[in-house]
């Protein structure tokens, strides 16, 4: 963080309000409207719908791409649908987008066999379907890579050793465990040789390489894979492989059977439109002293390209939008403005959340803006049910979420967490001092199975699940737009 934004964040946190400094006043609960709430979430949710057509119809949603525009005009339709003011695409500069339109993997000899795999994001075309041996460059030095250059033109390249070690353990449940949870898949599990992959790859790109493959830390046929936007159109085209069949094509090698694979994909840049889109739209507030400060709740609606993005983050998507349509379907007047938002290039980077906060909030011709901001809610790590919320060692908000969670307890909701979690959109609201907090989720099989894999399926959550968490944001929502003051801010973390 600059100075300059260190000193703007500074100014933003104010005193704690009278109610969260008398810790005898209980925090009111609106119980009646949060019975209304869950019997609209409960008896006639749209989830289901809404969750089978993003993670069913319309599929990957990487951002830049036909299918994420299509995927924002949908959710802009359906807040337009409901009534809500001013539904809306706001439009950011990402860079181009990137799809794969066709792709070959296969062991051709000693035998006939059909690999898995998926390219890197942003990864270049080979240039037809390379037919060949593959050359083993797991155990070679950068020098000896350097002097094998003439038969690396064109080829077929293994950059890795075989892969020993895999995520074999999720982290420890969030609602369950007093210990800090950590945000992100284990480190230390890539199968790494003499040259670092990251110096590999511009002796491979000198090299004219026609292909690199590479295996990854999943097993069972699961497959991480994400990519790098800033992928050079020239640089050498990229597929990970399921680790099982990568490391059977090294043990064919080492046997010193023949062994010819055959691969070939086709991607495409897109670049006439090189804009990523958040979507949103408000509830206004009705209270004259209140209704010019926020409450929002978001999720990113983006995914990666090797699954439908169900888990990261169609169900959170969905749970913002039925959470939108529950709030105008009974007919609710919050005292603030509630504002929906569902953002764009989250997996890049929190990309999409990051410009709207820095166009909106940050700056002193949005000093109003950042006054009047009470709250914002984010859902997207793990999957499953909610069961609560990271406080963000803000002790205040925290009290406050407690009681807000008693008329939600039968829903199947835990507790929350003083624990900070990093790797969400909320971090752009707290890194300039303004209250955000991320759903407290499951994650089992989330780890070592689902997270950014080609695994991120219809099949990873339910119905039900979706349901509730929809139910929560709601909850919270209109909970935060109608208590007397704003959600109080603490102090920013390291």
């Amino acid at each position: 963080m600059t100075l300059r934004m260190l000193a703007l964040a500074l100014l933003t946190v104010t005193p704690l309000p009278a109610a969260a400094q008398q810790p005898g006043r209980a925090e009111p609960v609106d119980r009646a409207t949060i019975a209304r709430i869950r019997a609209e979430g409960l008896d006639r949710s749209q989830a289901p719908a809404m969750y089978s057509h993003l993670a069913n119809v319309i599929g990957p949603r990487l951002t830049a791409t036909p299918a994420h525009r299509q995927a924002a005009e949908w959710a802009r339709d359906r807040l337009a649908s409901w009534g809500l003011s001013n539904p809306r695409l706001e439009a950011f500069d990402f860079g181009r987008g990137w799809t794969l339109e066709r792709l070959t993997l296969e062991m051709i000899e000693p035998w006939y066999f059909p690999l898995s795999g998926y390219p890197d994001a942003w990864s270049p075309s080979t240039r037809g379907v390379l037919e060949g041996p593959p050359v083993y460059l797991g155990d070679k030095a950068a020098g000896e890579i350097q002097a094998m250059a003439q038969r690396l033109r064109g080829a077929i390249v293994l950059a890795q050793p075989p892969q020993t070690r895999f995520i074999t353990a999720d982290r420890l449940q969030p609602g369950d465990t007093d210990q800090r949870v950590r945000i992100g898949a284990p480190g230390g599990v890539s199968s790494q040789g003499p040259t670092a992959l990251n110096d590999m790859r511009p002796l491979l790109q000198e090299a004219g390489a026609g292909v690199v493959l590479r295996p990854n830390q999943g097993q069972h046929g699961t497959i991480f894979v994400t990519g790098n936007r800033g992928t050079a159109n020239d640089a050498t085209p990229s597929i990970v492989l399921a680790s099982e069949h990568y490391n059977l094509i090294v043990r064919i090698l080492e046997s010193g059977t023949p062994i010819r694979l055959r691969i070939g994909m086709e991607t495409r840049y897109h670049e006439t439109d090189r804009n990523g889109y958040n979507i949103l739209a408000e509830i206004p507030g009705t209270d004259p002293a209140l209704r010019n400060e926020v409450v929002m709740i978001g999720g990113h609606l983006d995914s990666w390209h090797s699954a439908t993005g169900a888990t990261d983050n169609a169900d959170g998507s969905v749970a913002v939008l039925e959470a939108a349509r529950i709030l105008t379907a009974i007919g609710a007047r919050p005292r603030r403005t509630i504002r929906f938002a569902l953002w764009a290039g989250e997996e890049q980077g929190l990309l999409g959340a990051r410009a709207w906060v820095e166009r909106n909030l940050v700056g002193d011709a949005n000093a109003a803006a950042r006054a009047a901001f009470s709250v914002y809610f984010n859902d997207d790590p793990g999957t499953g049910a909610t069961y609560g919320f990271y406080a963000q060692e803000n002790a205040a908000a925290k009290a406050i979420f407690d009681a807000w969670l008693e008329p939600l307890r039968d829903l199947g909701v835990k507790r929350n967490v003083m624990d900070p979690i990093g790797s969400t959109d909320h971090l752009n609201f707290t890194r300039i001092g303004l209250p955000g907090f991320t759903t407290l989720k499951d994650y089992v099989d989330y780890d070592v199975r689902t997270h950014h894999t080609n695994t991120d399926f219809f099949e990873r959550t339910s119905e039900a699940d979706v349901k509730q968490s929809a139910i929560v944001l709601a909850a919270f929502a209109w909970q935060a737009a109608i208590r007397d003051e704003k959600i109080p801010r603490a102090p920013l973390l390291p």
